[in-house]
Formats: structure tokens, C-alpha cells, sequence
């Protein structure tokens, strides 16, 4: 398989085989997101309700685009993913992948909502973290500590909003319909709920699985690439079916932006991402004038463009976000343009892959539901989920999902939705209406989850290298 030895092909199979298990985990772990509340207020039949949402997340996938599954790979330090030896490459995805895994399984064993995403974010810092011990340039910070930061804050407020509006929700809810006390009450035996609220979990929870397939699949989509690049880089460290000639225009349209660059009005730090991102795009025209075709490029030249190229991203995006930098808004715009066709190389996922993903996703989310479907229908409140409980949690979720894409904030939905049941609960009949052993648990799984992830993908990692 693509000219492996042996020894390779297994490892490729086995890291393969692990990231489609994981996205296959992350469907039925986080399918609760999506299907409870419909599933708890009789708005669906469960059989109906999962096929559904397997279906919206395994479309979700196609519907994402591929900027979140490359943010994943970015994520990590550069210097990890250029790495020309290919069984340190292993021995990155292998602590990544078995620590995300064995997480998510952990917490759907014991049903409780835990967060995919800050899963693999834990891993990932993990990896960056002990990569620090044994690099040779002390001097770089492997860590993404600007992240680390944005996910700490999520971790801290995601459950405080998920549960402060579900109560405000609970309250518009009480005051716009008065006359209906019936969607405050347990639903009767396997009555429907009032057609406006069964509207409106029907299209949230189609919204949250859409939503989830495009975000939380393209993070498998970016775990794929992350192996694919790792293991065969000859195919897939570079997207062969570029243009090089287009390329090349992008590469100098980037050049002629930089040179209007008034070098005088910048600042220290800039003026040291200026002289880079310069050299750094010459060098890159210079390896890239050469070349008639990508796919007979050595490795070890593929991983040198691909590192210009992400170095290049990065530099840019400090560049263009200084207040120093002297370009008129259609410059800036004009080289965020070019900066991205560059990218275009580097970011880029086969169909198949695409496929692949969605469809382990679709399948896990209609299978092994459960565990999490029941803890947040049964055991977060003392009540069975009301209509008006159900409707304020769903929104709740459906609204922080739509907010945080928009504004590329890192907010848990799993966190969300969890705290909202929370909130509707106290919201109809106070604290007491909450079961304290269960909320005790999703609370240590949502403290532990960066911690644990963190040291376990960090030792792993540098066992995997001892032994590769």
C-alpha cells in the first residue's frame, strides 16, 4: 500500500482503523447533543430520532468544508508535523488517537456527557507539551497557548450560559404561554407535545446534527489528513491537482503585497514576522519555479513547502491583525486572498476520506445512544424531561452552536446542553430538582477531561518515540 513495507502498511491500517473507530465513538457519545430531547418529550419515536440524526451528521460532514479539520493539524507545532521521520510521525498520531479513545469511551461507559472535541484539543496540547522536552530549539513555544487559553475560558463559561439561559428561556416560556400548562407538566404516556414545540425540537435537533457533523467530522476529516501526511507523505503531505501555474501567481501577488509594506512603522516583533514571511515566500517561489510536477517531488521537499507554506499562514495572520502594518484595507484583504490560495496546497482532504468519515460518524450516532440519551434525559433532573425543559435545552444548544461557529469561539455543545437541562430543571421546581450524583460526575469528567487527556497523549507520545 502506497510502497509501504510491511511494517508501515500495519501501522497506516491500525492509525487508520483508530481514527474512524473515534469518529465512530464520537457519534454515539455525542448523539445525546441532538436526539434527548426529542427522544424524552415523545416529539420522536428513538429508532426514528437516531436514523435521523445519523443521517443530518453524516451529511453535516460534507456540508463543513475543511477549514475546522485543518485547524486541528494547525494546532499542533509545526516542527511536529515536518517531522521527515515517519515513525516519530507514527508515534504523534498513535498518543493522539488511543488517548481520545480511551477517554470517550471511559465517559460513555459510565454516561456521562463529556466533550469530544476538548478530548482531542487535550491531546493535542499534550503532544505539543512534551515535544517542548525533547526538541533542540528551547527557545520556541510548542504549545498554542492563545488556545489553550480560548478552551480554558469555554470549559469555564459553557456551563454557566448553557444553564443561565435555559432559565431565562423556561421564564419566556412560563410568560408567553400561560394558558398551556400542559408543556410544563410530564408528558402522558406517549403523547406528542403542542405542534409549535415539537416544531421546534424537530429542527433543532436536525440543526445540532448538522451542525455537529460539520464541526465535530471535520476534526475526524483533519485526524485522517494528520495520518495520511504522517505515514505517506509522497501523496498526501502536498495536493497534487494544484495548479502550479495559478500557484505561482498567488506566490508573487503575495510578494508584491509585502513590498508596499512601509518597513519603518513596524514595531520589533513585526518587523521579525516581515523579514520571515519574506524570506520564507522567496524561498518558496524558488522551490516551487522548479518543479513540473508535485506527485514525483521527494518527500523531504514536499515537507520543506509545506512547512513554507504554514509558516507563511502563520506570519501573515500576526502581520495583517498589528495595528504597525502600513496597507489600506484592500491590501490586507488582497493578501489574505493570496495567503489563502497558498494554503490550498496544504489544506485540502480527498472525497474519499470525506466519505469515510461520515459515514463511521453517521453509523455511531445510531448506535450505542443510550448511555448518554438517558443520563440527560433521566438522571441530570429528578423530573422526566417536561416539553418546555425540553424546547429551552434544545434551544440553548441549537443557539450556542450557531453563535460560536459564527464567532469562532471553542464552546462545548455537549457542556451547553447538559447545564441547560440542568437549568430547566431549577428553573420549574429549584435546586432540590437536581440529582446531585450525577451532576457531581459530569462535573469532574468536564475538570478532568483537559488534565487527563493532556498528561496521558504527553506520556504517551514520548513512550511511542522511545519505542519507534
Amino acid at each position: 500500500m502506497f510502497g509501504l513495507d510491511s511494517t508501515l502498511t500495519i501501522l497506516l491500517i491500525f492509525c487508520l482503523f483508530a481514527a474512524f473507530a473515534f469518529e465512530f465513538i464520537n457519534g454515539f457519545h455525542d448523539t445525546a447533543n441532538a436526539v434527548a430531547t426529542v427522544i424524552y418529550t415523545n416529539s420522536l419515536k428513538p429508532w426514528v430520532a437516531v436514523i435521523w440524526s445519523g443521517l443530518c451528521n453524516g451529511v453535516g460532514v460534507f456540508l463543513g468544508g475543511i477549514t475546522v479539520a485543518m485547524g486541528i493539524s494547525n494546532m499542533l507545532p509545526v516542527e511536529v508535523l515536518t517531522d521527515t521521520n515517519i515513525h516519530h510521525n507514527v508515534a504523534l498520531v498513535m498518543a493522539l488517537l488511543l488517548t481520545a479513545i480511551i477517554w470517550n469511551l471511559a465517559t460513555w461507559y459510565k454516561g456521562i456527557p463529556c466533550s469530544s472535541s476538548h478530548t482531542l484539543i487535550g491531546s493535542i496540547f499534550g503532544v505539543g507539551l512534551a515535544y517542548s522536552f525533547i526538541a533542540e530549539n528551547k527557545t520556541i513555544s510548542y504549545v498554542n497557548w492563545g488556545k489553550a487559553q480560548d478552551i480554558g475560558l469555554a470549559l469555564l463559561f459553557s456551563p454557566i450560559i448553557g444553564f443561565s439561559i435555559a432559565i431565562l428561556f423556561m421564564y419566556i416560556l412560563r410568560q408567553f404561554a400561560r394558558k398551556n400548562k400542559s408543556i410544563f407538566k410530564e408528558p402522558a404516556s406517549n403523547n406528542p407535545p403542542p405542534g409549535w414545540i415539537r416544531a421546534i425540537l424537530l429542527l433543532t435537533c436536525t440543526g445540532v446534527s448538522l451542525s455537529h457533523g460539520s464541526n465535530d467530522g471535520q476534526k475526524g476529516v483533519g485526524l485522517v489528513m494528520l495520518i495520511l501526511i504522517a505515514i505517506v507523505p509522497s501523496y498526501f503531505a502536498l495536493d497534487h491537482s494544484v495548479d502550479l501555474n495559478d500557484y505561482r501567481k498567488s506566490i508573487v501577488a503575495v510578494q508584491e503585497t509585502l513590498h508596499k509594506v512601509n518597513q519603518t512603522t513596524l514595531v520589533k516583533a513585526d518587523s521579525f514576522e516581515y523579514a520571515k514571511v519574506n524570506a520564507l515566500v522567496a524561498d518558496l517561489k524558488l522551490k516551487t519555479d522548479s518543479i513540473t510536477d508535485l506527485s514525483i517531488v521527494p518527500d523531504a521537499k514536499q515537507y520543506a513547502i509545506r512547512k513554507n507554506v504554514l509558516v507563511i499562514a502563520k506570519s501573515a495572520k500576526k502581520l495583517l491583525e498589528s495595528e504597525s502594518i502600513s496597507l489600506s484595507v484592500h491590501e490586507k484583504k488582497s493578501l489574505k486572498k493570496n495567503v489563502d490560495e497558498l494554503k490550498t496546497m496544504t489544506d485540502f482532504a480527498p472525497i474519499w476520506v470525506i466519505m469515510l468519515i461520515s459515514i463511521a460518524l453517521g453509523f455511531g450516532t445510531m448506535i450505542g445512544w443510550k448511555r448518554i440519551v438517558k443520563t440527560i434525559g433521566e438522571k441530570i433532573g429528578k423530573q422526566h424531561l417536561t416539553y418546555a425543559q425540553g424546547a429551552s435545552s434544545e434551544l440553548v444548544a441549537s443557539l450556542t452552536i450557531t453563535l460560536s461557529t459564527y464567532f469562532g469561539l471553542p464552546v462545548s455543545t455537549t457542556h451547553v446542553l447538559s447545564s441547560g437541562v440542568a437549568g430547566s430543571m431549577v428553573a420549574s421546581k429549584g435546586v432540590k430538582n437536581l440529582q446531585s450524583g450525577t451532576i457531581k460526575n459530569i462535573a469532574l469528567a468536564w475538570v478532568l477531561t483537559l488534565p487527563f487527556c493532556v498528561v496521558v497523549s504527553g506520556l504517551l507520545f514520548l513512550l511511542f518515540r522511545a519505542i519507534f
